[in-house]
């Protein structure tokens, strides 16, 4: 496995990150893994090498930090990279939610005790709060810092202009800055190439992706129904992303094929290589539910794409609304 320092910073990463959604309780959403099914799967990605894990509270209501935590708790803290988010709601509560002061607090402590730790190594927004000042958001985040709590600061999917601001603010006041982005990005949703990931390379941001795979339609494993397996059954955020542009996406996605066909390797190899060797791209977050699935992430590192593949593949793509602020 090959590392790389996360942004400007000096945080070491695999360059893969496993996205630990898939793991909780089928309660929370059907494709979701418990424990015992997840236990092997964490275990596997340590013994490839990927330190990186991504979770959040959110995930399964706090249970996929709890499993995280019991699984990598027998290693030593240094070897891991744990990653977490907040702001989705917690509870029917109104103040279990958001970027406010008060929830940050109250948040940074529920994760921790989850994941059984003193400190997460990356705290991200998960989302941007409307309803919340950014200056009282970055003032918290900042202190959490300087309590030990958590080591670096991080930011998921929101408008360039909005990342900037926070940027200058943090700048302004001196106060602990955002080292990394985790964007919606892949070969069939590729706005943030626009405006974000030009500021994450202008202003050294790691940048993670999320969903390289598009929830599995790059590789090869959305039907005409869609009901090919029970995450496409029941994965309501996919349809939302994805079923509109069908069309559309069909073209880059029989452009996948060819090249996948041409190298002789899967459709999945083909989409992870080229989020992974595009400009100012740290470590896709790759979702893995079974085992045999690391294969195509871990060779993916390996494959080698022309001028010419890369081409073809994004040639059909066409201009889109932006989709995964919410």
């Amino acid at each position: 496995m090959e590392y790389i320092n996360l942004g400007r910073s000096g945080l070491k990463v695999s360059r893969l990150a496993l996205g630990c959604m898939t793991f909780g309780s089928p309660d929370w959403t059907p494709w979701v893994l418990d424990e015992d099914a997840s236990r092997p799967i964490i275990e596997q990605a340590v013994a490839l090498g990927i330190n990186f894990f991504d979770t959040a509270d959110m995930y399964s209501r706090g249970a996929s930090e709890e499993i995280v935590g019991r699984v990598l708790g027998h290693l030593p803290r240094h070897e891991l990279v744990l990653a977490s988010k907040l702001y989705n709601p917690m509870s029917e509560d109104p103040n279990d939610r958001g970027l406010s002061r008060k929830h940050i607090f109250e948040a940074i402590d529920a994760s921790l005790l989850r994941l059984g730790t003193d400190y997460i190594d990356l705290y991200q927004l998960h989302r941007f709060d409307y309803g919340t000042p950014l200056e009282e958001t970055l003032d918290a985040l900042n202190d959490v810092v300087r309590a030990g709590k958590v080591r670096y600061l991080g930011a998921s999917s929101m408008h360039a202009w909005q990342f900037m601001k926070a940027l200058g603010l943090q700048r302004q006041h001196g106060w602990a800055p955002f080292i990394s982005m985790q964007p919606h990005y892949n070969l069939i949703y590729r706005e943030e190439e626009r405006e974000m990931l030009p500021l994450c390379m202008e202003e050294g941001i790691g940048v993670i992706p999320w969903s390289p795979l598009a929830r599995g339609a790059l590789a090869g494993r959305r039907t005409d129904d869609g009901e090919r397996t029970t995450r496409a059954k029941t994965d309501g955020a996919a349809r939302a992303l994805y079923d509109a542009s069908k069309a559309q996406d069909d073209a880059v996605i029989a452009a996948v094929r060819s090249v996948s066909e041409r190298h002789g390797r899967p459709m999945a190899q083909i989409a992870y290589a080229w989020v992974a060797g595009r400009p100012g791209i740290a470590a896709p977050i790759v979702g893995i539910s079974r085992p045999q699935q690391f294969e195509d992430a871990i060779a993916a590192l390996e494959v080698e794409l022309t001028d010419e593949d890369v081409a073809q593949m994004e040639a059909p793509y066409r201009p889109k609304p932006v989709a995964g602020h919410q």
